[in-house]
């Protein structure tokens, strides 16, 4: 919320200007630059065997336990009251020690993700700032997130063409501004009338 007042209040001068304004703005989808890095598929793959890997893992311990738990109750009647009840907890503990395993994956699985992704966000920060300051951008703007419902389209320029320039991605960018044209460009679900 902090954030969407923050940007609602560097957004106010440029609305209220309108046409006339000498505000700068660029606009772009941070998640589509993200995707179209090279390093971007590496991370996915890595992440890909990562997955396998504890699944794996979860398969072998529900094989484990299913086995278990088919030899307990295939001897259940002839097993002593005490070792009964020593089977049972057996199973309890082996069952709790499967959810806290998937538990903890997901976690490694999650943190894994953040710091393989770090350096390619990193990357393209910095190639956003070095955009926004050769174009001298005020701000800009990403449209993958919901916070803004809607910029003028007079006051908005699409940076993508710059940042994939310095990203090595493209050709050099038009050297004449190319004002975002927003019923040329799909919007994401949910985003309909906004940037």
């Amino acid at each position: 919320m902090r954030q969407l007042l923050l940007t609602l209040l560097l957004l106010l001068p440029a609305l209220t200007a309108g046409a006339q304004s000498s505000v700068r703005a660029g606009s772009l989808r941070y998640d589509s630059l993200l995707h179209v890095l090279p390093q971007y598929a590496q991370v996915q793959q890595q992440m890909a065997d990562l997955r396998l890997k504890y699944e794996a893992e979860t398969k072998y311990n529900e094989l484990s336990f299913q086995r278990q738990f088919s030899e307990f109750l295939q001897g259940q009647k002839n097993f002593p009251e005490n070792i009964l009840l020593k089977r049972q907890r057996d199973l309890q503990e082996q069952m709790e020690r499967s959810i806290a395993f998937r538990h903890e994956a997901d976690s490694l699985l999650a943190a894994a993700e953040a710091d393989l992704m770090r350096p390619l966000r990193q990357q393209l920060d910095q190639a956003i700032r070095q955009v926004g300051l050769e174009h001298g951008y005020e701000y800009i703007i990403d449209r993958d997130q919901p916070a803004l419902r809607f910029v003028h389209p007079s006051v908005v320029e699409d940076a993508t063409p710059y940042v994939l320039h310095k990203l090595g991605l493209a050709q050099p960018a038009p050297a004449a501004a190319q004002p975002l044209n927003p019923a040329a460009q799909p919007l994401p679900a949910g985003e309909a009338g906004a940037l």
